[in-house]
């Protein structure tokens, strides 16, 4: 009896702190899969790491040795110049010598990268009045971008996502869950298809360098905002029409992330992953609520029927896949 009665209440435990419980176990799948990466990634690319750094010490040896005259600190100071040069875009190579990373349709390029914060880090302010510039910019460009993507979504979901799944629902009388879901794996399908498999294709044909593999993984790197800038697409010798390129790659990169947005909202409507979110979101208490309605008894009923109201109308506007009805249909209800 004592077992049963543990056992009870232990369950009893378990369900009134299922939220608390549901989020230690997600901080700690988190940080396992943070450690999974961590050993996947240094048993791969240690390897390679040093047979790269056996390479370069070979190269500089043999550098040496035919050229006597030359010290190898004299060496070492040339090649930590050239190298910090390299990390602000500058190339001391003779076939990169024609391309240069703040004309025009470069810093369009290096704008859209920092708002969009993907960041290939390619290119880098060398003044202190540009950096202190991109700070200010950034301050104030980023929030605008955020603004101004949500704002794009908001209105290019409406069609692409909520009136479809009605107009299979009440046309056709199909479930409206079912036809959420098949509607965010066909709408996947399609951004995959054209925003990563015809680009990657395009790009390793424009690419002297790419192939499709790495193609695919430029698209993926920049339009999920990662930007390791290990691969930038124009920078290549002698790069044709790279004005132009650089324009479209900037247009690619804003659709591409505006479609990623698309798609990630659509998913999160999914009436199942909502239901798979809220395990791990806080609970309202209703205590909380009790003495937040009796520190406002003070408003009149009228105000309080007014913010009900208008409470209503957010959450209906809010609510995935609801249309909201007319004036006229709700005044014949009241009528009748």
């Amino acid at each position: 009896m004592l077992q049963s009665l543990a056992g009870s209440s232990c369950v009893r435990l378990v369900e009134q702190h299922r939220s608390a419980w549901c989020f230690a176990l997600l901080v700690l799948g988190y940080l396992l899969y943070l450690v999974f990466g961590a050993v996947v990634f240094s048993s791969v690319e240690l390897p390679y790491e040093d047979l790269l750094r056996q390479e370069l010490g070979k190269v500089k040896q043999r550098f040496l040795e035919e050229h006597a005259c030359l010290s190898e600190q004299q060496l070492e100071q040339f090649l930590m110049r050239v190298l910090e040069a390299s990390n602000y875009g500058v190339s001391v190579l003779s076939n990169a010598s024609g391309n240069w990373n703040w004309d025009f349709t470069s810093s369009l390029f290096f704008a859209s990268t920092v708002l969009s914060t993907t960041g290939y880090g390619h290119t880098v302010p060398l003044s202190d009045g540009g950096k202190a510039f991109c700070i200010i910019y950034s301050v104030i460009g980023i929030p605008f971008t955020l603004l101004f993507l949500t704002a794009v979504v908001q209105r290019i979901i409406v069609y692409v996502t909520r009136r479809p799944v009605l107009y299979f629902h009440i046309r056709w009388g199909f479930s409206k869950q079912v036809v959420a879901i098949i509607h965010a794996i066909t709408l996947g399908f399609i951004t995959v298809s054209c925003f990563f498999l015809i680009p990657a294709a395009i790009f390793s044909v424009l690419e002297d360098d790419w192939n499709f593999l790495e193609s695919f993984y430029f698209c993926f790197i920049s339009l999920s905002t990662i930007g390791l800038g290990d691969y930038v697409p124009g920078e290549g010798y002698n790069q044709k029409f790279r004005e132009l390129y650089k324009i479209g790659i900037t247009c690619y990169l804003l659709l591409g992330l505006i479609a990623m947005l698309v798609v990630l909202e659509t998913f999160c409507e999914l009436h199942e992953l909502k239901k798979f979110r809220k395990l791990f979101y806080v609970k309202k208490d209703k205590e909380e609520d009790q003495v937040h309605i009796m520190e406002h008894d003070q408003l009149s009923f009228s105000s309080i029927s007014d913010q009900a109201a208008s409470m209503k109308d957010d959450q209906k506007a809010n609510e995935p896949f609801v249309t909201s009805q007319s004036p006229t249909s709700n005044d014949s209800s009241l009528n009748n």
